[in-house]
C-alpha cells in the first residue's frame, strides 16, 4: 500500500478554491488524499475533543501522521524533570486517543531539530521515548547529518530497526550539518515514511533572512526528480508493507501538484475518500 498526502490540510488553494461543498477544510482535503500530517500537535497539547472533531471529518480508511509535541523533541530548548515530561506524554496520549479508537493513526512523527546530533545522551533519549510509547507506531526523522555519516549510517539504521522506529526518509536541501542525505532504507516492516521538503538550498537555513520560514519550502519537483522517487518507492515497497509519502514543499503552493504527479507516476487511484464535487455525478 502506498499512501500519498500533504503536511497539513489548510493551505492548499488547489483544493479549497475548487471544492466548496465542505464547511471544514479537512473534510475537503480528505476528498483528495487518504493521509495527512497533523502539524498542530507540534505546537500545543490539545484536547481529545479537538482530535475527535478532526477524526469525524474524515472517511473510514483515512489516516493521520501526528507530529510529536515540540517539548518532546527539544525544539523549545527547555529542560524538564522526568515527572514533568512523563505527565506531558500522558496528556498527549489522552488527546490523540480518538484517532487510535477510530484506527486512524498512521504513526506519531518525532522530528528532531538540527542541533540533535549523534551522541550517547541523545541515544538514551530516543530509547526513553520509545519505552514510554511502547504501544504506538513511531517515526523518527533526523535533521542532523552526524546520524548518517558513512562511518555510522549502518549503525544508526540498525538501532532504529532494533528499537522499532519507522524511518522518516527525507528529500531536503543538502545544506550542511543541519540537513540529512536521502537514505532510502526501511527500518520497520510495517511502514516507511517519506517526506519531501524541497531542495531550496539557499532558503533552508535562516542565515538572517526575516522571511526564512516563508521561503524555506519554496520548491517544485520536476518530472525527472519524481520519476527517480518512483523507482525508490518501488524498491522500498519490498521491505515495508506500507509506504507513506508526504509533500511539505508548500511555500509556493507546489505540494498538491507534486503529490498528484507522483500519484499518477505510480498509477494509484484512491477509493473510499470523501465525496468530491468532481465525482458526485
Amino acid at each position: 500500500m502506498i499512501n500519498i498526502g500533504l503536511t497539513g490540510w489548510g493551505d492548499h488553494p488547489a483544493i479549497h478554491e475548487q471544492d466548496h461543498m465542505y464547511q471544514h477544510k479537512l473534510a475537503a482535503y480528505a476528498s483528495h488524499f487518504p493521509v495527512v500530517e497533523l502539524d498542530a500537535a507540534f505546537y500545543s497539547l490539545m484536547s481529545h475533543e479537538q482530535y475527535r472533531k478532526w477524526e469525524k471529518q474524515t472517511p473510514k480508511n483515512f489516516s493521520f501522521i501526528i507530529k510529536a509535541f515540540s517539548a518532546f523533541t527539544g525544539h523549545d530548548r527547555q529542560s524538564y524533570t522526568r515527572k514533568e515530561i512523563k505527565d506531558m506524554f500522558q496528556s498527549y496520549k489522552e488527546g490523540i486517543q480518538p484517532i487510535l479508537d477510530a484506527q486512524k493513526l498512521n504513526c506519531i512523527l518525532f522530528q528532531f531539530p538540527p542541533w540533535f546530533d549523534l551522541n550517547k545522551d541523545n541515544i538514551r533519549k530516543l530509547r526513553f521515548i520509545r519505552q514510554q510509547f511502547d504501544e504506538y507506531s513511531l517515526a523518527l526523522e533526523f535533521r542532523n547529518r552526524t546520524w548518517f555519516e558513512e562511518s555510522v549510517k549502518e549503525s544508526t539504521l540498525k538501532f532504529m530497526e532494533e528499537e522499532k522506529w519507522i524511518h522518516s526518509i527525507c528529500d531536503e536541501p543538502q545544506a550542511g550539518v543541519g540537513s540529512v542525505p536521502i537514505v532510502d532504507e526501511a527500518t520497520h516492516p510495517d511502514n516507511t515514511l517519506i517526506r519531501f521538503h524541497g531542495r531550496n538550498v539557499m532558503g533552508w537555513n535562516q542565515n538572517g533572512n526575516e522571511n526564512w520560514r516563508k521561503v524555506r519550502f519554496l520548491y517544485r519537483y520536476n518530472s525527472e526528480e519524481l520519476t527517480e522517487w518512483k523507482d525508490r518507492i518501488v524498491k522500498l515497497k519490498k521491505d515495508s508493507k506500507q509506504i507513506t509519502v508526504l509533500f511539505n514543499n508548500n511555500s509556493g503552493g507546489d505540494a498538491y501538484d507534486n503529490a498528484k504527479q507522483l500519484q499518477s507516476l505510480l498509477g494509484i487511484e484512491y477509493e473510499d475518500l470523501n465525496p468530491s464535487q468532481i465525482n458526485l455525478f
